[in-house]
């Protein structure tokens, strides 16, 4: 079979048809008009052409309010985009991308027109996420000219363009739309074909347990989006994320991906069926885990899954005064946090002058808001001076709160406890800021498991907004009651979940690690390449091997083994190659080498 594009080096890409103009569609199309590219966008609904050409409209003449385009661009961008609903329309195209619905059936339906329509030399590229790109290259007339080209949403804004081949890909077509992409102002990654491909298959896993963990009840969906936009800095918690996305095409992919790999972390849970199938496919439907002000609509409105708040809520008990147990980062930082807001702090350690240089740590912590002008010098000397350091726990006996922040070691915690069991006054709440260990095992060390429960901080403490409240099957109400009053005190937001390993941002977070680590492992992607596509299309904040090496391997690890023995899921198995690094002494940034090597302090 001839393979005219293997060798011969494309032309640049001039003109382009979109095929099937939904939001994705459309936003392509913009990107393209923009870049100076003759877009025609195609659709057998002439009332969505119709709409397209209406959003393109808006969105341009938004870009010139906000001066990101002169009045002339955007003349220029409507001029070069026309709409139709007959296919042959694409007959002029250098490149025609089709972002129709992911169903096998429609999309070779698409292609094996347009094999009859357009040149040899035009290139096909399917911007499915979850269908294998092999198999619709295979029932082309050409295969060598098909592959995946995978925007993501909102396009104009996102930065990420997956680039997909399959091994009948030839090379020069993917040089082409790479190149395409790089003029675009986007990031191309290249990517194998398999469901998912890089950013939808770590991303999709983790949106999975969301909806799993929401499903069992364990947290509420304001609480489980809450944690992980203020846990872990994501521009959106993944219920909501499901609901712009779409609950239908979340499950779409799901399937894909669990009959590609098997994995129990990728069975879509039952929730995603139920609603897929009541017709409440999140905003587009205008209901989906939330309900919305109408039908496309981002308006949250209160619907009959709200949560009723309690006509007589639980008084909690009166806090004054807090005591912190341990010297380190975390404790310096808890023990700053209740300062800053009033409390008289008790900052006790091992010994006196692990309590000193604790206090110490934070007076500098205090200067530095200070010099960027976040409180007054005076503010910073009244803080300091409502914290009193000790060498000794007994200095706890007439703290309100007792909160442990030593370290993550269950025996260390049990004896902690059991020492602020014999300190500490009657009435007072006994808190433990454990990550992923059983705060109940911490609450049984007592004669009191009652008075106990988990507040736990993230790092750094006076930074981090988000507490989670662990609450175990013996703790009483009125604890769980003050222990909220004051997190709201602190200006920390509070979230309610169970005491069950992980808690909720650390049992969604690392297994999506962990799944990063296996596509490296098994040579899918590369750690830049991975970084990149959950940065630039997912938007977070670091990806995941930056996030692994600051974490730490070893603290990673250690979460991953505890995930596994409580879940007994196979998917939770912590990667060979996470074990293999560990063992090698490569921990991350704070040993100078993880998955990466940096310059030794």
């Amino acid at each position: 079979m001839a393979t005219p594009l293997s060798d011969t080096p494309l032309s640049p890409l001039r003109t382009v048809a979109v095929v099937g103009l939904g939001t994705m569609g459309t936003g392509i199309a913009e990107v393209l008009a923009k870049a100076g590219r003759d877009v025609v966008g195609i659709d057998v609904s002439e009332a969505q052409a119709a709409k397209a050409v209406a959003a393109l409209e808006s969105s341009t003449a938004r870009a010139v309010e906000r001066g990101r385009l002169t009045e002339r661009e955007r003349a220029d961008a409507l001029a070069r985009f026309r709409t139709s609903t007959d296919l042959r329309a694409a007959s002029g195209a250098d490149l025609v991308i089709e972002v129709a619905p992911e169903s096998y059936e429609v999309k070779q339906q698409i292609f094996r027109e347009l094999d009859g329509i357009v040149p040899p030399e035009t290139i096909l590229a399917t911007g499915t996420n979850a269908l294998s790109v092999t198999r619709l290259a295979a029932d082309s007339a050409r295969p060598e000219r098909v592959l995946g080209l995978h925007f993501f949403n909102p396009a104009p804004a996102m930065k990420l363009v997956e680039v997909v081949s399959s091994v009948l890909t030839a090379p020069a077509a993917v040089t082409a739309v790479t190149n395409l992409a790089l003029d675009l102002g986007k990031e191309p990654v290249a990517v194998g074909d398999r469901p998912g491909f890089v950013a939808d298959g770590l991303l999709f896993g983790y949106l999975n347990q969301a909806a799993a963990m929401y499903e069992a009840r364990y947290a509420s969906r304001e609480d489980i989006d809450a944690a992980m936009r203020l846990g872990c800095g994501l521009p959106m918690g993944p219920l909501a994320l499901l609901d712009l996305i779409g609950v239908d095409t979340a499950r779409t992919v799901l399937e894909a991906m669990y009959a590609a790999s098997h994995d129990r972390l990728h069975a879509p849970a039952p929730i995603l069926k139920q609603l897929s199938e009541a017709g409440l496919t999140g905003r587009k439907s205008g209901r989906g885990f939330y309900t919305y002000e109408a039908p496309g609509s981002a308006v949250v409105v209160p619907d009959a899954l709200t949560p009723r708040k309690s006509d007589t809520p639980v008084p909690g008990r009166p806090v004054r005064s807090v005591g912190v147990a341990g010297s380190g980062t975390m404790a310096s930082g808890i023990a700053e946090v209740f300062a800053k807001a009033g409390y008289e702090v008790v900052l006790a350690a091992r010994s006196a002058e692990k309590a000193q240089t604790a206090k110490a740590r934070i007076g500098k912590s205090l200067a530095r808001s200070v010099d960027k002008g976040r409180m007054t010098a005076e503010a910073a000397a009244e803080t300091l001076e409502r914290i009193v350091p000790t060498g000794t726990y007994d200095d706890f006996a007439d703290v309100d709160l007792a909160v442990e922040a030593v370290a993550e070691d269950l025996e260390v915690k049990r004896q902690l406890f059991g020492t602020l069991d014999k300190v500490c006054k009657p009435g007072a709440v006994l808190a433990t800021t454990t990550s992923s260990l059983p705060v109940v095992a911490c609450a049984r060390a007592t004669s009191r498991p009652q008075d106990v429960i988990g507040m736990h901080f993230f790092n750094p403490a006076p930074a981090m907004k988000l507490v989670e409240v662990v609450r175990t099957v013996l703790t009483a109400d009125d604890v769980h009651a003050t222990v909220r009053e004051v997190c709201a005190k602190v200006r920390k937001h509070a979230v309610d979940c169970g005491d069950r390993a992980g808690f909720i941002v650390n049992a969604l977070l690392f297994p999506y690690l962990n799944n990063a680590v296996k596509m490296v492992q098994e040579h899918y992607a590369t750690l830049d390449d991975i970084d990149a596509a959950m940065k630039l299309g997912g938007g977070y904040p670091m990806g995941p091997f930056e996030l692994l090496d600051v974490v730490g391997l070893d603290v990673s690890l250690a979460i991953e083994k505890v995930l596994h023995r409580e879940f007994r899921d196979p998917g939770l198995a912590p990667a060979p190659l996470l074990e293999h690094l560990v063992a090698a002494g490569c921990l991350g940034r704070k040993t100078g080498r993880g998955f990466r090597e940096y310059a030794r302090r």
